[in-house]
C-alpha cells in the first residue's frame, strides 16, 4: 500500500481506558473503590460499548459523553457506589485526561517525521477528545480529530469510516486504520480500509467474515509499515 495517513482508534488504542479508576483508586481515601476499581472499570467499558451499539440498532445517538457517564452510572450501582456524588465526578473528570499508552508518543513522533499523517477516528464526543488529546501532549502530532458527533452515528457504521475520506485528502489505499478493537478492526475491514489490529489483550480473531490486514501486540508494529 501508498501509505499516507495512519487513521487511529482513541480508547484503548491510544488512550489507557482504565487509567482513569487507576489513578482515582491510587487516591487518598479511596479504599472502598480501590478494591473494586478493575472491576468497575471492566464494566464501565463494557457498557459504554453496549449501549452505543443499541442505540445505533434503534436509530438514535446520545452524546458520547452521556453515554460514558451512564456507563459509569451502571458500573457504580453494580457494586454499592452509586451514592457517592464525589467519586463519580472525580473518575468523569480523570476520563478526560487519560493516559497514552507508553509507545503512543514516540510512534506518533516518527510517523510525523516520515512525513506520515495522523488522524484519530472516534465514537468520542468532540470535547472528551479534544481534551484528552491535549491534556496527553500529543496535540502537536494529530493532524485531524474526527468525532462521530459529526454524522450522529457511532462505529461500526459505515457512515463513520466514510468520514475519513470525505473530510481528509486521501484515497481508500492510502490509508490504515488502527484500532485496539476487534469490532472496530471488523467495521474497518468491512468499509474497505487496511486495518492493523493492536491486540494488546492477546485474543482471538472475532468469528467474523471481515479479518485484520495486520496485527500487532502495541503500536510499535506500525514502525514496519513504514521502513
Amino acid at each position: 500500500m501508498s501509505l499516507k495517513i495512519c487513521v487511529f482508534d482513541a480508547y484503548g488504542t491510544l488512550f489507557d481506558i482504565n487509567s482513569a479508576a487507576r489513578r482515582c483508586a491510587s487516591e487518598p481515601g479511596r479504599e472502598k473503590f480501590s478494591e473494586s476499581w478493575p472491576s468497575i472499570s471492566s464494566h464501565w467499558r463494557e457498557k459504554q460499548l453496549s449501549y452505543s451499539w443499541l442505540l445505533n440498532i434503534l436509530g438514535e445517538y446520545t452524546d458520547f459523553w452521556q453515554v460514558t457517564e451512564n456507563a459509569l452510572d451502571y458500573a457504580l450501582e453494580l457494586v454499592g457506589l452509586i451514592s457517592d456524588k464525589e467519586l463519580k465526578e472525580r473518575l468523569l473528570n480523570l476520563y478526560k485526561e487519560l493516559d497514552t499508552y507508553t509507545e503512543v508518543k514516540p510512534v506518533l513522533r516518527k510517523l510525523i517525521e516520515r512525513k506520515i499523517k495522523c488522524a484519530i477516528l472516534s465514537n468520542g464526543s468532540k470535547m472528551m477528545l479534544n481534551s484528552a488529546v491535549i491534556n496527553s501532549g500529543i496535540e502537536p502530532y494529530v493532524n485531524a480529530v474526527l468525532s462521530v458527533d459529526e454524522v450522529c452515528i457511532f462505529k461500526p457504521d459505515r457512515k463513520v469510516y466514510q468520514m475519513v475520506l470525505d473530510r481528509l485528502p486521501f484515497r481508500i489505499d492510502e490509508v490504515l486504520f488502527i484500532s485496539s478493537n476487534g469490532w472496530d478492526i471488523v467495521g474497518a475491514s468491512s468499509f474497505g480500509f487496511k486495518t492493523l489490529w493492536i491486540n494488546r489483550l492477546n485474543l482471538p480473531v472475532d468469528r467474523l467474515p471481515f479479518e485484520p490486514d495486520s496485527i500487532g501486540d502495541d503500536l510499535s508494529v506500525i514502525e514496519t509499515f513504514i521502513n
